[in-house]
Protein backbone atom coordinates (compact mmCIF):
# COMPACT_ATOMS: atom_id res chain seq x y z
CA UNK A 1 0.00 0.00 0.00
CA UNK A 2 3.09 2.37 0.56
CA UNK A 3 4.56 1.75 -2.73
CA UNK A 4 1.14 2.46 -3.99
CA UNK A 5 0.29 5.34 -2.33
CA UNK A 6 4.37 7.13 -3.39
CA UNK A 7 3.46 6.13 -7.12
CA UNK A 8 0.34 8.35 -7.09
CA UNK A 9 2.43 11.08 -5.32
CA UNK A 10 4.89 10.83 -7.60
CA UNK A 11 7.27 10.08 -4.41
CA UNK A 12 9.56 7.79 -4.36
CA UNK A 13 9.58 4.98 -1.20
CA UNK A 14 12.57 5.94 0.27
CA UNK A 15 12.21 9.47 -0.26
CA UNK A 16 8.94 9.00 1.48
CA UNK A 17 10.70 7.33 5.13
CA UNK A 18 13.57 9.62 5.04
CA UNK A 19 10.87 12.22 5.55
CA UNK A 20 8.88 10.40 8.33
CA UNK A 21 12.55 9.62 10.25
CA UNK A 22 12.87 13.31 10.26
CA UNK A 23 9.64 14.54 11.95
CA UNK A 24 11.37 15.10 14.96
CA UNK A 25 14.03 17.14 13.58
CA UNK A 26 11.51 19.28 12.15
CA UNK A 27 9.76 19.31 15.38
CA UNK A 28 12.46 20.68 16.96
CA UNK A 29 13.18 23.46 13.95
CA UNK A 30 9.82 24.77 13.91
CA UNK A 31 10.06 24.54 18.45
CA UNK A 32 13.41 27.11 17.71
CA UNK A 33 11.46 28.94 15.30
CA UNK A 34 8.60 29.53 17.40
CA UNK A 35 11.07 31.05 19.95
CA UNK A 36 12.82 33.53 17.39
CA UNK A 37 9.33 34.60 15.59
CA UNK A 38 8.24 35.82 19.49
CA UNK A 39 11.69 37.27 20.40
CA UNK A 40 11.59 39.13 16.54
CA UNK A 41 7.73 40.01 17.45
CA UNK A 42 9.10 41.94 20.76
CA UNK A 43 11.07 44.57 18.35
CA UNK A 44 8.73 44.93 16.01
CA UNK A 45 5.49 45.95 18.30
CA UNK A 46 8.43 47.82 19.98
CA UNK A 47 8.72 50.15 17.34
CA UNK A 48 4.98 49.35 16.02
CA UNK A 49 5.28 47.83 13.31
CA UNK A 50 8.20 49.83 11.45
CA UNK A 51 10.66 47.98 11.76
CA UNK A 52 12.33 46.01 8.66
CA UNK A 53 14.92 42.85 9.08
CA UNK A 54 17.97 44.86 9.36
CA UNK A 55 16.96 47.15 12.08
CA UNK A 56 15.19 44.34 13.84
CA UNK A 57 18.68 42.48 13.36
CA UNK A 58 20.87 45.44 15.11
CA UNK A 59 18.28 45.73 18.02
CA UNK A 60 18.08 42.00 18.72
CA UNK A 61 22.48 42.62 18.88
CA UNK A 62 22.36 45.65 21.25
CA UNK A 63 19.37 45.05 23.45
CA UNK A 64 19.17 41.21 23.41
CA UNK A 65 22.28 40.33 23.13
CA UNK A 66 21.19 37.95 19.99
CA UNK A 67 23.37 37.09 16.43
CA UNK A 68 20.96 36.48 14.03
CA UNK A 69 21.38 36.23 10.45
CA UNK A 70 19.27 39.12 8.46
CA UNK A 71 18.16 36.55 6.10
CA UNK A 72 16.50 34.28 8.51
CA UNK A 73 14.64 37.26 10.10
CA UNK A 74 12.73 38.08 7.14
CA UNK A 75 12.14 34.61 6.75
CA UNK A 76 10.79 34.24 9.83
CA UNK A 77 8.30 37.57 9.73
CA UNK A 78 7.29 35.92 6.28
CA UNK A 79 6.55 33.02 8.21
CA UNK A 80 4.79 34.94 11.36
CA UNK A 81 3.41 38.10 8.46
CA UNK A 82 5.26 40.47 10.27
CA UNK A 83 4.77 43.43 7.43
CA UNK A 84 6.74 46.59 8.28
CA UNK A 85 5.71 49.81 7.45
CA UNK A 86 8.00 51.21 5.29
CA UNK A 87 8.57 54.64 4.04
CA UNK A 88 8.21 54.78 0.21
CA UNK A 89 10.83 56.93 -1.54
CA UNK A 90 9.57 59.51 -4.00
CA UNK A 91 12.37 60.80 -5.94
CA UNK A 92 9.78 63.29 -7.76
CA UNK A 93 8.52 65.48 -5.37
CA UNK A 94 9.19 69.04 -5.83
CA UNK A 95 10.54 71.40 -3.04
CA UNK A 96 8.34 74.18 -2.44
CA UNK A 97 8.99 77.35 -4.52
CA UNK A 98 10.51 80.38 -2.78
CA UNK A 99 11.53 83.63 -3.66
CA UNK A 100 15.19 84.44 -4.77
CA UNK A 101 15.68 87.98 -3.57
CA UNK A 102 19.35 87.02 -2.79
CA UNK A 103 21.93 85.35 -4.37
CA UNK A 104 22.67 81.85 -3.72
CA UNK A 105 25.61 79.95 -2.53
CA UNK A 106 27.75 77.29 -4.86
CA UNK A 107 26.84 73.52 -3.44
CA UNK A 108 30.28 73.21 -1.81
CA UNK A 109 29.12 70.03 -0.86
CA UNK A 110 28.67 67.74 -3.75
CA UNK A 111 26.74 65.20 -2.03
CA UNK A 112 29.61 64.44 -0.05
CA UNK A 113 27.88 64.36 3.16
CA UNK A 114 29.65 62.10 5.28
CA UNK A 115 33.44 63.37 5.52
CA UNK A 116 34.69 61.01 8.25
CA UNK A 117 35.06 63.79 10.96
CA UNK A 118 32.45 64.86 13.46
CA UNK A 119 31.19 68.53 13.25
CA UNK A 120 32.54 69.29 9.63
CA UNK A 121 29.52 68.99 7.69
CA UNK A 122 26.60 70.67 9.13
CA UNK A 123 23.05 69.74 7.07
CA UNK A 124 19.73 71.99 7.60
CA UNK A 125 16.58 72.18 6.60
CA UNK A 126 12.52 73.07 7.61
CA UNK A 127 9.72 70.69 7.49
CA UNK A 128 6.27 71.19 8.02
CA UNK A 129 4.76 69.16 10.91
CA UNK A 130 0.20 69.12 10.75
CA UNK A 131 -1.30 68.51 14.34
CA UNK A 132 -4.20 68.54 15.89
CA UNK A 133 -7.17 69.48 14.05
CA UNK A 134 -5.42 70.84 10.68
CA UNK A 135 -2.95 73.14 12.77
CA UNK A 136 0.56 73.52 11.31
CA UNK A 137 3.91 73.76 12.94
CA UNK A 138 7.68 74.41 11.49
CA UNK A 139 10.12 72.49 12.67
CA UNK A 140 14.48 73.16 12.06
CA UNK A 141 17.03 71.16 12.39
CA UNK A 142 20.52 71.00 11.83
CA UNK A 143 22.06 67.48 11.38
CA UNK A 144 25.86 66.07 11.44
CA UNK A 145 26.84 64.93 7.82
CA UNK A 146 29.08 62.18 9.35
CA UNK A 147 27.78 60.82 12.41
CA UNK A 148 24.18 61.45 11.58
CA UNK A 149 23.25 62.96 15.23
CA UNK A 150 20.61 65.99 15.18
CA UNK A 151 22.46 68.43 16.96
CA UNK A 152 20.11 71.68 17.19
CA UNK A 153 16.19 72.00 16.43
CA UNK A 154 13.52 74.45 16.60
CA UNK A 155 9.76 74.13 16.37
CA UNK A 156 7.72 77.19 15.84
CA UNK A 157 4.11 78.09 14.91
CA UNK A 158 5.24 80.31 11.65
CA UNK A 159 7.84 80.40 9.28
CA UNK A 160 9.48 83.45 9.76
CA UNK A 161 13.03 84.40 9.72
CA UNK A 162 13.73 83.70 13.70
CA UNK A 163 12.82 80.21 13.23
CA UNK A 164 16.08 79.31 11.13
CA UNK A 165 17.96 82.11 13.66
CA UNK A 166 17.20 80.19 16.95
CA UNK A 167 18.23 76.75 15.57
CA UNK A 168 21.83 78.28 14.33
CA UNK A 169 22.02 79.83 17.93
CA UNK A 170 21.34 76.55 19.42
CA UNK A 171 23.93 74.69 17.31
CA UNK A 172 26.53 77.42 18.41
CA UNK A 173 25.95 77.06 21.77
CA UNK A 174 26.01 73.30 21.72
CA UNK A 175 29.52 73.45 20.10
CA UNK A 176 30.46 75.94 22.33
CA UNK A 177 32.64 78.11 20.13
CA UNK A 178 34.82 75.16 18.78
CA UNK A 179 34.31 75.58 15.09
CA UNK A 180 35.73 73.33 12.51
CA UNK A 181 38.29 75.62 10.34
CA UNK A 182 36.66 74.11 7.31
CA UNK A 183 33.22 73.78 8.71
CA UNK A 184 30.36 73.48 6.13
CA UNK A 185 26.96 74.12 6.86
CA UNK A 186 24.48 73.11 3.80
CA UNK A 187 21.17 73.97 3.15
CA UNK A 188 18.76 74.43 0.18
CA UNK A 189 17.98 77.50 -1.86
CA UNK A 190 15.01 78.64 0.52
CA UNK A 191 14.52 82.71 1.56
CA UNK A 192 15.74 81.91 5.36
CA UNK A 193 19.01 80.37 3.99
CA UNK A 194 19.56 83.43 1.05
CA UNK A 195 18.56 86.14 3.57
CA UNK A 196 21.51 88.62 4.33
CA UNK A 197 20.88 88.44 7.81
CA UNK A 198 21.20 84.50 8.41
CA UNK A 199 23.85 84.99 6.00
CA UNK A 200 25.99 87.47 7.97
CA UNK A 201 24.98 84.83 11.18
CA UNK A 202 26.64 82.09 9.54
CA UNK A 203 29.47 83.62 8.34
CA UNK A 204 30.29 85.35 11.91
CA UNK A 205 30.06 82.10 13.43
CA UNK A 206 32.63 80.39 11.03
CA UNK A 207 30.91 78.38 8.72
CA UNK A 208 31.31 77.95 5.20
CA UNK A 209 27.89 77.94 3.75
CA UNK A 210 26.74 76.10 0.95
CA UNK A 211 23.18 75.24 -1.35
CA UNK A 212 21.24 72.55 -2.86
CA UNK A 213 20.54 72.98 -6.83
CA UNK A 214 17.29 74.46 -7.35
CA UNK A 215 14.49 71.80 -6.98
CA UNK A 216 17.28 68.89 -5.99
CA UNK A 217 16.01 67.13 -2.45
CA UNK A 218 18.96 64.41 -3.29
CA UNK A 219 21.49 67.34 -2.59
CA UNK A 220 20.21 67.19 0.94
CA UNK A 221 19.59 63.70 1.15
CA UNK A 222 20.27 63.39 5.32
CA UNK A 223 18.26 65.61 6.48
CA UNK A 224 15.04 64.82 3.76
CA UNK A 225 15.61 61.09 5.68
CA UNK A 226 15.48 62.41 8.92
CA UNK A 227 12.24 64.19 8.79
CA UNK A 228 10.92 60.84 6.53
CA UNK A 229 11.80 58.67 9.45
CA UNK A 230 9.90 61.16 12.18
CA UNK A 231 6.76 61.34 10.29
CA UNK A 232 7.19 57.34 9.53
CA UNK A 233 7.52 56.86 13.55
CA UNK A 234 5.92 59.33 15.37
CA UNK A 235 2.26 60.49 15.10
CA UNK A 236 1.62 64.41 15.57
CA UNK A 237 -2.27 64.16 15.16
CA UNK A 238 -3.29 64.26 18.92
CA UNK A 239 -1.12 66.56 20.14
CA UNK A 240 -3.19 69.98 20.90
CA UNK A 241 -0.73 72.67 21.62
CA UNK A 242 2.52 73.68 19.96
CA UNK A 243 4.41 72.67 23.01
CA UNK A 244 2.82 69.00 22.82
CA UNK A 245 4.20 68.95 19.39
CA UNK A 246 8.11 70.68 21.04
CA UNK A 247 7.74 67.82 23.20
CA UNK A 248 7.25 65.13 20.97
CA UNK A 249 10.28 65.97 18.85
CA UNK A 250 12.49 66.15 21.53
CA UNK A 251 11.66 62.69 23.14
CA UNK A 252 11.99 61.38 18.75
CA UNK A 253 15.77 63.51 18.65
CA UNK A 254 16.75 61.82 22.07
CA UNK A 255 15.53 58.25 20.82
CA UNK A 256 16.96 58.98 17.52
CA UNK A 257 20.64 60.16 18.34
CA UNK A 258 20.83 57.69 21.23
CA UNK A 259 18.59 54.34 20.97
CA UNK A 260 18.17 54.43 16.99
CA UNK A 261 20.95 51.67 15.72
CA UNK A 262 21.76 52.26 11.68
CA UNK A 263 22.96 49.94 9.77
CA UNK A 264 25.41 52.31 7.92
CA UNK A 265 26.59 53.38 11.24
CA UNK A 266 27.89 50.06 11.62
CA UNK A 267 25.06 48.99 13.24
CA UNK A 268 25.49 52.06 16.31
CA UNK A 269 23.36 54.78 17.05
CA UNK A 270 24.56 58.14 16.37
CA UNK A 271 25.84 59.07 19.88
CA UNK A 272 27.84 55.84 19.34
CA UNK A 273 29.19 56.18 15.93
CA UNK A 274 29.95 60.04 16.97
CA UNK A 275 32.31 58.30 20.09
CA UNK A 276 33.54 55.58 17.48
CA UNK A 277 34.99 58.44 14.91
CA UNK A 278 36.43 59.98 17.96
CA UNK A 279 38.19 56.80 19.29
CA UNK A 280 39.58 56.38 15.49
Amino acid sequence: MTRYLCELAVVSPSGYYRWLAAEETRQLREAVDEQDIQLIKQHFLALSGKAGALVIKMRLEQISGVVMNHKKIRRLMRKAGFVAVIRQANPYRKMAKATHEHRACPNLLQRQFDQREPEKVFLTDITYVRYGSGQWAYLSCVKDGATRQILAACVAGTLELTLVERTLHHLIERLGGNIHPEAILHSDQGMHYTHPKTRLLITKAGFKQSMSRRGNCWDNAPMESFFGHMKDDVDFMDCQTIDEVRERVADYISYYNSERYQWTLKKMTPDEFRGHLLAG
